[in-house]
């Protein structure tokens, strides 16, 4: 079990991976265009996952049929988030638009956590997320206006 500071690391390198991406795929869409970066990126993870995961001879890539099949469009949604983020960076910048992806996230993440989708724990929408969540897209309107 990773302790807490192990995970809070992770999730702070995570994030300013999010915020590093960002830029850095924009600039590439400017100057090659949406789907070009796009293949560019995602070929690149590709490569950065393929190479340690086929050393290790493939792990339990033979049991992909087990996975709802909802599941396997992960790699669209990754898409998605880039493009978003590459288009959204020239135009309001980055802030604007991390704050904005963060934003969807929470909401998104509301809903299911309040109906327990995809196997995820049940978590109400009680009166102080609703005010978490009124205080979050204030903030998101200061920050994109």
């Amino acid at each position: 079990m990773p302790t807490i500071a192990f995970v809070v690391l992770l999730g702070l390198l995570g994030g300013m991976a999010v915020a590093l991406q960002g830029p850095l795929v924009s600039m590439m869409t400017v100057r090659l265009g949406l789907l070009e970066s796009m293949f560019i990126v995602q070929l690149g993870g590709t490569l950065a996952v393929a190479i340690p995961l086929f050393l290790r001879g493939g792990g339990a890539l033979d049991n992909f049929r087990s996975v709802p099949w909802y599941a396997l469009i992960c790699g669209a949604g990754g898409v998605i988030i880039l493009s978003a983020v590459s288009y959204a960076i020239p135009r309001i910048g980055t802030v604007g638009t991390v704050t904005l992806i963060v934003a969807g996230q929470l909401l998104l993440s509301v809903v299911l956590d309040h109906f327990g989708l995809f196997g995820m724990q049940v978590r109400h929408l009680d009166l102080s997320r609703l005010i978490g969540l009124i205080v979050l897209f204030v903030g998101v309107w200061l920050t994109v206006r």
